[in-house]
């Protein structure tokens, strides 16, 4: 059932991670709670892996539920790298109370790549 809803809104579940992500990064930083550098120096970068890992991967399972050439999944997986740092140039340009980290750019693409490469796990788990 939750597969099946996956499949059928993928893109529609991907621009809302893709809104959810934009929210969480543009909160000031007093809503964020702190903790001492080596905690956040591994969680916090994990949770930027994760939650690019997701947006990618959503995308990746759309191409296939709507039959579209595999070389979009490329364009999604630049496009997504894109995002994450266009991210942190918001947080340290727009956004009230924050900086940029460009470790949490390394982390948002490591999350990407990761997707990229288990691309047909991926597809393979949704579409089994």
């Amino acid at each position: 059932m939750v597969i099946s809803f996956i499949k059928n809104h993928s893109y529609k579940l991907a621009v809302l991670w893709a809104l959810v992500i934009l929210g969480l990064c543009s909160m000031p930083g007093r809503f964020i709670p702190s903790a001492n550098w080596l905690e956040l120096l591994s969680f916090d970068k994990w949770v930027h892996a994760g939650i690019f890992f997701a947006l990618l991967g959503l995308l990746q399972v759309a191409v296939v539920a709507h039959g579209q050439t595999k070389n979009l999944s490329y364009f999604y997986f630049i496009l997504c790298v894109l995002y994450g740092g266009a991210l942190e140039l918001m947080q340290v340009t727009l956004f009230s109370e924050r900086s940029a980290d460009w470790y949490d750019v390394i982390a948002n693409s490591f999350g990407c790549l990761l997707a990229f490469v288990l691309n047909t796990k991926i597809t393979r788990l949704v579409f089994k």
